[in-house]
């Protein structure tokens, strides 16, 4: 068992704006955790409705699909930054606006249904990349959006990213 997946990233490891996100994940082991918080998620967006799917809880925000949307994206980005680091290449990886993204992905004409199922294969797969690094892999890092990284973080921050987008469908949607 590798300890850079069972013990949580320290500050030098991450952008400062990483920390709200990696705090509101449990301790535990992340590979588990991106199973498991995934599971919950899953569990919360299978029990809408289709009306609750379009809803929004200001008229300049989100539905609830586009969020999920953005939830991928955003896992999507995150996995490559990964994927790139964890195979020790060096080339500095390029930011994003992932807030961006949702008016041209057209989420809105997909079925809750759909994207749920799309959250889940990708974090499946996910979950297997995750579980198959080694513990130089788990140590390595790079430089994204000219700030350097960890693998370690990029998992722990991908946990709290959904659980941040979950609890706002809790508390602000639902």
């Amino acid at each position: 068992m590798s300890s850079f997946a069972t013990g949580r990233p320290d500050a030098s490891e991450h952008p400062p704006d990483y920390a709200e996100y990696i705090e509101q994940v449990p301790d535990g082991d992340i590979r588990d955790l991106l199973a498991r918080e995934n599971e919950e998620t899953l569990a919360l967006l299978r029990s809408l409705t289709p009306e609750q799917a379009d809803s929004r809880y200001a008229p300049d925000k989100w539905s609830i699909k586009e969020v999920i949307g953005h939830v991928i994206d955003e896992e999507r980005i995150l996995s490559y930054r990964a994927l790139r680091f964890a195979r020790n290449d060096a080339t500095e990886l390029p930011g994003y606006e992932s807030h961006t993204y949702p008016p041209y992905a057209d989420f809105g004409k997909r079925t809750l249904g759909d994207l749920a199922d799309e959250l889940e294969h990708l974090r499946k797969a996910n979950v297997q990349f995750f579980r198959h690094l080694d513990e130089a892999a788990w140590g390595r890092s790079g430089v994204a959006a000219g700030a350097r990284v960890s693998v370690r973080a990029l998992a722990w921050f991908t946990v709290g990213h959904e659980i941040h987008h979950r609890n706002i469908l809790r508390t602000k949607y639902l």
